[in-house]
C-alpha cells in the first residue's frame, strides 16, 4: 500500500512539474503546502503519534479492550477542540506563517501574495491529518496497516484529478491555474479522514465524543484531565521539542533557499519527492509496523524480542537502502529526467533537482534509519534521547550549510541534511545499544560484506548506464526513454539481488525476526 501511494505521489509530483515547471508559482505553492504540513509533522504524525500509539498500545494489553476505547474517545476530543483552534489562528496569522518560512518571496509581489493565499485556503488541512493520524495509531495498533497505508493515494489522485481538470478551469476564470492544487489538496484531506473514519466504525473503534459524560465543556475537561491524556500530553512535551527540531531545519532551510534564484525552493520540493519513495516504502512502513509491536513487547516485559526486532528492522534498512542510495547518486540524472522532463520542465531544471537529490541521496542510509531507530526509544516512553540528538544534529546542520551552501547553493542545504541524518542515525543506534535495549545479533559482519560487494557491482553498472546516453535529448522518445529506465533499474535490481545470493544470502531466513 504505501509503495501504491508511493507511486500514485511521483504521478502527481510529474504532472505538477509539467504543468507548471520550477517558477514563482509552485515555489510559492510548495511554501503555502510546507506550512500545514510542518504543524502536521509537528503535532500529528509527529509529537502526537510519538506519544499516543505507546500508551495506546500498552493500555491495550494492560487494561483492556473498554479502557483503550475509552482513551480513544477522550483523546479524540481534546484533539478535535485543539485543531479547531490551531486552524482559526493559522488563517489569520498566515501572512506572519509565510514570511517566518519564506522571507525571500518577497522579491516577487505577486508569489507572497500568492503563498499568503493559498495558506489560508490549506491551513485548514491540518485538522484533516491530525485526525487521520489518530485513526491511524488505532488501526496500526489492532494491526491493521493496509488502510493507514493506503489513504495518501486518496490525496494524490485528488491533486492529480483537480491538477489536470481544474487548472485550465481556473485559467478561463482569469485565476492562477496553481489554485488547482489548493483544491486538491483540501478535497484528499477530506477523503483521507472519511476512509480512516470508515475502517474505525468496521472495527468498532469510532471514537464516541459526543458519549462522554456531561456536557461539552465538561466532557472536555474531563477528557483532558484523564489518566491517558494526561500521559500523551506529559510524553508528547520532550517528542515535540524534538519534532521541533527537524521541522526547525527544514524551516530554516526554506528560508535560506527562498532567498537564492527563483525555482530554488522548487528544485529543493522536486528532489525532497524523490527521497520520500524510498523514506517512506522501507522507512516509514517498517516504523508503522515496529512501533506497536516494540511498545507490546516493552509492555509484556519481553526485551529479548524488543531487541530482536530492533535488529530485523536495521538489517532491512541496509540491505535495501543501500542499493538505493547509491542508485540515486549515480543514476540521479535518468531518474530526474523520465519522471520530470516534461511540459514546462527546462533542462536546467533537470540538472537542478538532480544535484539536490544527490545531495539528499548521500544520507538516505539515515533518512531511512531513523524510521526504525526512534521507535526503539519511543516505545520505551523515553522521548530525552532523541530530543538532545535532534538538537545537536540542528546545530550541526546549519554549521554545514555554512561550508556547502556557497559551493553548491540549493544542493548543500541537501547535503547538509543527509549528512545530519547520517549522525542522527549513528547516535540513535549507539545510545539504544548502550542503554541495553538492543544488543545486534551475529552475523553482521558477513551481511555489510555482501552487501557492500553487491552494491559496487550494481553501481558499476548504473554508473556506465548514466553516461552511455544523453538522457534529456531522448525527450521526443518517451516510450523509449522509459523503457530503457525500468530496463536498467530491473538489471541493476538483478544484479544487486543475485550477487546476494551468490554470496550466501538468503533474504527468505530475515523475513521474520529472529530470537
Amino acid at each position: 500500500m504505501t509503495l501504491l501511494s508511493r507511486i500514485t505521489g511521483m504521478m502527481r509530483e510529474l504532472l505538477i512539474a509539467s504543468l507548471f515547471g520550477a517558477s514563482a508559482l509552485t515555489d510559492a505553492f510548495n511554501v503555502a503546502f510546507r506550512i500545514p504540513n510542518l504543524f502536521r509533522r509537528l503535532f500529528a504524525e509527529g509529537a502526537f503519534s510519538q506519544a499516543f500509539v505507546p500508551v495506546l498500545a500498552s493500555t491495550l494489553t494492560e487494561k483492556g479492550q473498554k479502557d483503550t476505547e475509552k482513551l480513544i474517545s477522550e483523546v479524540a476530543l481534546v484533539l478535535v477542540a485543539v485543531l479547531l483552534g490551531t486552524s482559526f489562528i493559522g488563517v489569520l496569522a498566515a501572512p506572519v506563517l509565510v514570511w517566518l518560512m519564506a522571507s525571500g518571496l518577497d522579491q516577487n509581489e505577486q508569489s507572497m501574495q500568492l503563498a499568503v493565499q493559498m495558506t489560508r485556503f490549506m491551513f485548514p488541512y491540518i485538522a484533516f491529518m491530525s485526525l487521520v493520524a489518530l485513526a491511524a495509531g488505532v488501526l496500526n495498533t489492532w494491526r491493521k496497516f493496509a488502510v493507514p497505508a493506503a489513504t495518501p493515494v486518496l490525496l494524490n489522485v485528488s491533486m492529480i484529478f483537480f491538477a489536470y481538470l481544474g487548472a485550465p478551469w481556473f485559467e478561463r476564470m482569469g485565476l492562477p491555474s496553481i489554485y488547482a492544487l489548493v483544491l486538491g489538496v483540501m478535497v484528499g484531506g477530506v477523503l483521507q479522514l472519511t476512509a480512516q473514519l470508515w475502517a474505525l466504525k468496521r472495527l468498532g473503534l469510532l471514537p464516541r465524543i459526543w458519549g462522554l459524560p456531561g456536557g461539552c465543556l465538561r466532557a472536555l475537561g474531563h477528557a483532558w484531565a484523564s489518566e491517558g491524556t494526561t500521559k500523551i500530553l506529559r510524553l508528547m512535551g520532550p517528542s515535540l521539542l524534538g519534532v521541533s527540531v527537524a521541522q526547525l531545519s527544514l524551516l530554516i532551510n526554506t528560508q535560506i533557499a527562498s532567498h537564492m534564484v527563483t525555482g530554488s525552493v522548487s528544485w529543493l520540493s522536486y528532489a525532497d519527492r524523490l527521497m520520500e519513495f524510498p523514506t517512506a516504502l522501507l522507512g516509514v512502513a517498517l516504523g508503522v509496523v515496529l512501533t506497536p509491536q516494540l511498545s507490546q513487547a516493552k509492555a509484556s516485559q519481553d526485551l529479548a524480542h524488543y531487541s530482536a526486532l530492533l535488529d530485523w528492522g536495521l538489517k532491512w534498512v541496509f540491505i535495501l537502502t543501500l542499493p538505493c542510495s547509491l542508485a540515486l547518486l549515480l543514476f540521479s540524472t535518468p531518474v530526474v529526467s523520465v519522471l520530470y522532463h516534461y511540459g514546462a520542465f527546462k533542462p536546467e531544471d533537470v540538472e537542478q533537482t538532480r544535484l539536490a537529490l544527490m545531495g539528499y541521496a548521500f544520507g538516505l542510509m539515515g533518512l531511512v534509519a531513523i524510521k526504525v531507530l526512534a521507535p526503539g526509544f519511543y516505545a520505551s516512553q523515553d522521548t530525552k534521547t532523541p530530543v538532545r540528538i535532534a538538537l545537536g544534529v540542528l546545530v550541526l546542520t546549519q554549521l554545514m550549510n555554512l561550508l556547502w551552501v556557497p559551493l553548491f547553493a540549493h544542493a548543500g542545504l541537501a547535503l547538509s541534511i543527509g549528512i545530519g541524518a547520517l549522525f542522527n542515525a549513528a547516535l540513535l543506534w549507539y545510545f539504544l545499544k548502550r542503554s541495553g535495549r538492543y544488543t545486534p545479533q551475529p552475523g553482521w559482519g558477513k551481511l555489510v560484506v555482501q552487501g557492500a560487494v553487491a552494491s559496487c557491482l550494481m553501481g558499476a553498472f548504473l554508473f556506465w548506464a548514466n553516461g552511455h546516453w544523453n538522457w534529456t535529448e531522448l525527450r521526443e522518445h518517451l516510450v523509449l526513454r522509459i523503457a530503457l529506465l525500468a530496463l536498467i533499474l530491473c538489471i541493476g535490481a538483478v544484479i544487486y539481488l543475485g550477487t546476494l545470493w551468490v554470496l550466501g544470502l538468503r533474504l527468505r531466513a530475515l523475513l521474520t525476526p529472529q530470537q
